[in-house]
């Protein structure tokens, strides 16, 4: 896996390197303190996997993927949080904080190792039904709850909110590949951010631009997008 650092402090791209060294499909090829060197790397070398600064003199890591047209694998490293949603924003692949946390640097590589074997949607292609049970993991904390519980799931960048009784824990998972498992008579993607549970719709009025907005049963209120109305007024109307 070809991999450059990108950060202006040289301290910083050592700590990286030696956690980077514990990985043996890492090859690193480069390092640069700047984004102008880290461009002209990244378009001449086509690494595998950035880990990115983003507060740099002169132009940010995120400035700086924003502008590429084909970005590789983006894991910013930064000691500020402010910055998470936008990152994401930019489908950067991963967002670690300063000093980095192993157990959060093997997440990313475990994620990266799941990606480059066999699909999950191929070894396990069974739809999630009604009355089936799923294990959720978020760090340390576990459940093993009915997939009926599932009120909504919420895309946040790489990850999935899963939203059950109190609780809304992080997933490593793509809506995408959420919406894959899913039975389409049970769960329905109201836009790009939710799939909701259709048990859980308590009512249903027109909304802006031909669009309409669910309430669910705990409250909250999602819109269904324009185009997602055409198909669930063809899959639900009489």
């Amino acid at each position: 896996m070809r991999t450059i650092i990108v950060d202006d402090e040289r301290l910083a791209r050592e700590e990286l390197k030696a956690l980077l060294s514990e990985y043996p499909a890492v090859e690193l090829i480069g390092e640069y303190k700047n984004t102008i060197e880290a461009k002209v790397a990244i378009e001449n070398d086509a690494p595998d996997l950035v880990f990115m600064d983003i507060q740099m003199p002169g132009e940010t890591g995120l400035e700086l993927l924003e502008k590429l047209k084909n970005p590789p694998r983006t894991v910013f490293v930064t000691a500020y949080d402010e910055h998470a949603i936008k990152a994401f924003e930019l489908n950067a692949y991963d967002y670690l904080m300063k000093p980095i946390d192993p157990d959060r640097l093997s997440e990313v590589f475990k994620r990266l190792t799941e990606e480059n074997q066999t699909p999950a949607s191929v070894v396990n292609n069974d739809k999630l039904k009604s009355g089936n049970q799923v294990l959720i993991k978020d760090g340390e904390k576990v459940w093993f709850i009915k997939v009926d519980d599932i009120r909504y799931f919420e895309s946040e960048g790489n990850y999935v909110k899963v939203h059950f009784d109190k609780f809304k824990p992080l997933i490593l998972r793509s809506l995408n590949s959420l919406e894959e498992r899913m039975d389409e008579k049970l769960f329905f993607r109201a836009n790009r951010k939710f799939i909701v549970n259709l048990n859980h719709i308590v009512n249903i009025e027109n909304w802006f631009s031909g669009g309409l907005q669910v309430e669910l049963s705990c409250g909250t209120k999602i819109e269904i997008s324009r185009r997602q109305t055409i198909r669930f007024k063809d899959q639900f109307s009489l």
